[in-house]
């Protein structure tokens, strides 16, 4: 199998989809034109994505709610004055963190954006030291 040469190492596709199937993040990536050119497809996403959703502009997917505030964050990544920014909410009654990164290549030029999201109510503060310890001893 071929792997994919990337700064820090390379990984193998089936690697790479194993990462993606794994991690608890969601993650979609918007090319320059604010559309999605991949969605990571796990089971533990909280916002649904199918294959289908590839190529339409991420205002089609997001509730039409949030689509203003998700246009402002996008402009202003395109015209370089946001790197990134984070936001919480709830969704049935869970806290939720959603994280968008702007996407440049190496000569600075935008390229897109990442957004990930990730429930947050099992990442505590206060109490974190003993509950890493027990995580480490609770079998899974």
């Amino acid at each position: 199998m071929d792997n994919i040469n990337l700064d820090g190492g390379h990984l193998s596709l089936e690697q790479l989809n194993a990462i993606f199937r794994t991690i608890p993040q969601e993650m979609d990536v918007l090319d320059e034109n604010d559309r999605i050119v991949w969605s990571s497809m796990n089971k533990n996403r909280l916002f649904k994505r199918t294959k289908k959703d590839i190529g339409k502009t991420v205002f089609e997917v997001h509730p039409g709610h949030s689509q203003r505030h998700v246009k402002e964050v996008l402009n202003q990544m395109h015209a370089g004055n946001r790197k990134n920014i984070s936001i919480m909410i709830t969704k049935d009654e869970q806290p939720i963190n959603i994280s968008f990164y702007s996407l440049h290549n190496e000569d600075g030029k935008y390229i897109g954006c990442i957004e990930v999201t990730q429930a947050v109510k099992n990442l505590q503060v206060k109490g974190s030291k003993l509950r890493n310890i027990l995580n480490v001893l609770k079998k899974h």
